[in-house]
This record gives structure tokens, sequence and C-alpha cells, in this order.
């Protein structure tokens, strides 16, 4: 069975069995506190808690999707049969539960049946993972009373780290939940042992079945939610994997069409360096799905993830001699892949980053390597000189210390890294401190209000790439890949205009920064800031524009501001933009 197999199935199934089929969301979610879309549930989540009516949304609770997913937390685990970056997520829902609605006996129904009749699988093989309970929530019987009836005999019993499943950020939705393992067979471990294994990979967690029954508050505590969900997730690559009985997801034809246009422009061989193939492969379509999401190569959030995987590229095409000048047919296997689906992938546009991006780090890279190769020993001082002189992540540095039999100090590297970032945020906070003159205060909160329009009239993927304001003007440089047509320039400055004719006030709130990113306040460089920072609200009544963590400080009322005005629109590097703008 083919992916595109697989994925038309599972949709279609349910389908017939009255869900509606919800395209896929983007990979950056609404959800400021979290960085990349890693579940299905996450476009759902203001219905699965009740603060959106589903049925005027959806006109119906049953849901279906196929979710591109992102997960940064095992980029260093790429490489080994079980982990990806991108990975797409198959799902089902039943949200709130009426005359119309399933629970838990509707869910371990369709999961039966969908496995079992329309992929075949053995029923005998599957071994369930059920909640065994806590000091504030009992153990899910009625999960276990239901599996039974539909003929399931293995059973396992597992904690909230395994089955409870908790919202995706930090307060939100959550549950039970009831974990579908596939036994492999002996030949792929241990003879006597179950699913989550720590020695072997023989059972393989196949579908997820969340029983969504609480929602967690910001205090951390669990309350009765108002109505029940259900919520469920297959991990696309893994059950694809299983179906072909191959080891992993990179034997399938996700990844195989690209690893053999890999292996016609490299030295080594697939069978050769196994790793260094997965990495790449995975890293290109990763890279991929986050370009099309506009999301630009940089040094902070979801641009450093980019780069990461853009050089971690080109660190391992050095391994096995990939000619990279052959990426352009190395993408197009990536787009038939997977046009058909996700439109929004630009073959050309992917081509041309990833150029840039290569250029750029081709620069460094000879001389970063040079510089390791004078060194007996790595200090954590010198690691960090390293990281920010030549743009080596740490797991760059590593390796090749590794070479060189040197160990690295990860958690000295860290300490350098937070001790500079201290200086720079007491850097920020001394230019924009009690010495700042009126203007500059002003320019300030102009900035805030511009940084949001420029959101509004080129896309959200627009990032704060720096700032510099003086006592005559306003600097700022932003993520964007285009020049900024007359249109856009005067459509950028009529909203600022009108928000400060409208009089929107703002608001100083002091909060911790967890709380502050929960609420949903931009924090482009949240690595400068303290555990306790200034929230800045620009709001007219009950319409909220602006929301920024910033070291201030600000005026308080925009109409104080004057008439703002863009005096020029410039290159400022690869991706890249600058606005000099003024107040009068």
């Amino acid at each position: 069975m083919d992916s595109k197999e697989l994925r038309s199935l599972f949709l279609n199934y349910f389908q017939e069995k009255g869900h509606k089929i919800v395209a896929s969301s983007s990979l950056i979610p609404d959800d400021d506190t979290v960085l990349f879309t890693t579940a299905g549930m996450q476009q759902f989540a203001p219905y699965l808690s009740s603060q959106k009516n589903v049925l005027e949304k959806f006109q119906t609770r049953h849901l279906c999707s196929c979710q591109k997913c992102f997960r940064t937390d095992d980029i260093e685990e790429i490489g080994d049969d079980t982990h990806q970056t991108f990975f797409e997520m198959l799902g089902n829902w039943s949200i709130g539960q009426d005359q119309a609605g399933y629970f838990k006996e509707g869910a371990i129904k369709y999961a039966l049946d969908f496995l079992v009749n329309k992929l075949g699988l053995v029923k005998d093989k599957f071994h369930i993972t059920i909640f065994k309970g806590n000091s504030f929530i009992p153990k899910d019987e009625e999960a276990k009373e239901i599996w039974e009836r539909h003929g399931i005999t293995h059973f396992h019993e597992f904690g909230e780290a395994d089955n409870f499943w908790g919202p995706v950020s930090n307060v939100g939705p959550c549950g039970p939940c009831s974990e579908i393992h596939y036994d492999r067979g002996e030949e792929y471990g241990c003879k006597d042992c179950g699913p989550n294994c720590d020695y072997c990979k023989r059972f393989v967690e196949i579908w997820n079945l969340v029983f969504m029954e609480y929602f967690k508050n910001e205090k951390g505590e669990y309350e009765k939610l108002k109505q029940t969900n259900i919520d469920t997730g297959i991990g696309f690559e893994r059950l694809l994997a299983i179906l072909n009985k191959e080891n992993s997801a990179y034997e399938t034809d996700l990844f195989s069409d690209l690893i053999k246009e890999i292996e016609k422009h490299a030295t080594l061989k697939y069978k050769d360096d196994k790793i260094a193939y997965r990495i790449i492969a995975d890293h290109l379509r990763g890279s991929s799905f986050l370009i099309g999401e506009n999301i630009l190569p940089s040094n902070t959030e979801r641009g450093y993830i980019l780069r990461r995987l853009l050089r971690r590229i080109i660190r391992y095409a050095r391994i096995i001699d990939l000619d990279l000048n052959s990426i352009d047919r190395l993408i197009k296997v990536i787009i038939l892949k997977y046009h058909h689906i996700y439109p929004e992938l630009n073959q050309e546009n992917i081509v041309n980053i990833f150029n840039i991006e290569k250029q750029k780090f081709a620069r460094t890279l000879e001389k970063g390597l040079k510089e390791i190769e004078k060194l007996t020993e790595i200090t954590p001082r010198q690691a960090f000189f390293l990281y920010q002189t030549f743009g080596f992540p740490i797991e760059m540095i590593k390796e090749e210390a590794n070479k060189k039999g040197i160990e690295i100090d990860e958690k000295g590297f860290k300490e350098e890294l937070k001790k500079h970032q201290e200086i720079s945020r007491k850097g920020a906070e001394k230019k924009f401190g009690k010495n700042a003159s009126e203007k500059e205060i002003k320019l300030h909160t102009a900035t805030h209000l511009m940084h949001q329009a420029l959101r509004d009239v080129l896309g959200e993927s627009v990032q704060q790439m720096g700032s510099s304001i003086n006592n005559e003007r306003l600097r700022f440089d932003f993520s964007y890949t285009k020049k900024l047509s007359q249109e856009q320039i005067k459509e950028i400055e009529d909203i600022v205009n009108q928000r400060i004719k409208n009089g929107f006030k703002v608001i100083k709130e002091e909060m911790s920064l967890e709380k502050a990113l929960a609420t949903g306040a931009l924090a482009f460089f949240k690595e400068k800031y303290k555990e306790v920072v200034n929230v800045y609200t620009i709001k007219n009544n009950n319409e909220i524009y602006s929301k920024e963590i910033c070291a201030g400080p600000h005026i308080k009322s925009s109409e104080n501001l004057g008439t703002f005005k863009i005096l020029k629109e410039s290159s400022s590097g690869a991706n890249t933009r600058r606005i000099r703008a003024v107040i009068n």
C-alpha cells in the first residue's frame, strides 16, 4: 500500500461514517505558546473546550483530517527507524456528546473496524494500553470493558506519562487515553515484553484514542469538561511502515523515491551510510514544508529551526559527497509526492531559499572547521564563540569535537549562551530605559503598531528581525522575501494612522514569561527576556490590536503619536527587508 492510498482509505472510511473531512491547518498554530502544530487536534482546540460552537462552524460533531505536523524535540534522533521532524497525523473527532455524538464505545468500534476490516491487520496482535489512574483521576475501567467486549485480550496499564493526554500548550482539554500497539513479533526484540519496552522495538504504537473528559486550568488543576470529546491520532508514517512490513517509514514510498534520487548525485550509497541519507531526506522534506509556510532562515524561533535543518543537510551532504547542485531535482521529488494534497509547496521558492542559505553557510563553514582543527580542547566559551561567529549549531560542534576525541561541556555552553543573552537584554533595557526622549518613546509605540500592520498586510509569517530607534526615526528589520509595492506601503501607513486617529490605549502589564506567552503576546526574541516581563497591549475598547513582550517604555495612548510615515523600504540581507519611518 502506498501513502496516497492509505490517506484516501482513512478519510473515505470516516466520511462514509458521517464525518466531515477538514483540510490540514497551517504548521504555524494560532497558539503562540508553541512553535509548530504538533497534533491534529490543535485546530479544533476551541471546539473541544466548548469555547466555540462546533455545529456553527462545521455543521456536524464528527470530523476527520490528515494534519501536517512538525516536532523539534527529536532532531538529534533523526536517522533511526522511528523519528521524523515533519510528519502527518490521521485523526477523527467526536466533539460534544449528545444523540449525534459518540464517545469511548464509538471510537473503539471505528478503530478496530478500520484496522481489521479495511487494512487487514490481525486483531490478536493488538496490545491495548489503559490509564491506571492516579490520586485525582480514576482508572479507566470503562474503556477496558469496552475493549474486552470487542474481543481484545492483551492489556497493559500505564500512568499519566503514557496514558493521559495533556493539552498541547499549558492549558486546555485533555483526558485518559488508550493506545493501540501492534506486535511485530519476537524477531523485532524481546521474547516476553510489551508496549513501551525500553530495550526493543517489537511493539509499535499505531493509534491513540483520547477520551477527553477534563480541562487543565492555569493552576495546573483538572476540572471536568462541560462536554466530552473523542480525539484520536494515527502516526501516518508509522502505520504505513507496518502495513508494508518495513522497519521504518524511510523504506516506504514517502522516502524511497527521494533516497533513490539522492543516490544518483552522491558518491556513497544508502547502504553505506543510512543515517546520513535519512537525515538529509528528512530535513529536505521538513525544510520544504517550513518554507511552504513562508518561514525563512534566521537565528530565532521558527527561522532558527529551518536554518538548523538546512545547515545539517549541508553538513551531511559532505559526508556522503552529495552534489548540492542537484537540489532542484531532489525538491522536485518531494513536490511530486505531496502536491496533490499540499499545493502550498513551491519548488522554485524552496530551491532559491536553500541556495541562499547554502552560500551563506559555505562562507563560514570552512573557516569554522579550520578553527576547530586548531583546538586541542573546546571550552564552553570556545564553543559559544564557534556558535556565535560561525553559526555552528551545538550538535555540529559536538560532532566535530567527537572526531577529535574531545568532549563538549554542553551545560557550560548553555551558561555562556545565557550570560550573553542577559547582556543583550540589559543593553535593550538601557537603550529604551529612563533616559529615552519623548520622541523615542513615541517611536517605540509606533513600531509596535507598524509591526502588527506588516503582519496584517503581508501575513503572520512576518517576524521582527531587528529594531533601532533614535530621536529622529525608527528602523525595523523583518522577514520577507520580496520588495514591498507602493500600494502595500500605503496600506501599512493607513492602518497605523487609523489606529493613531482612533486613540488606542497602551496598557502595560507585568507577568511571568510563561503567562505572557499563554495570553498570545508576541515574543520573537524570547531568549532575551527575564522570567518576569512587561507586556504592552494596544487596544480600543474590546479590540486588541497589538500585544508584545517589550522592555519599553511607551506612551499611554496612540492619539499622542502624530502622523506615521514610511521614508524608505529596502533589503537588509537575505530574505530580510528594512523599513525606516518617522512620526510628525
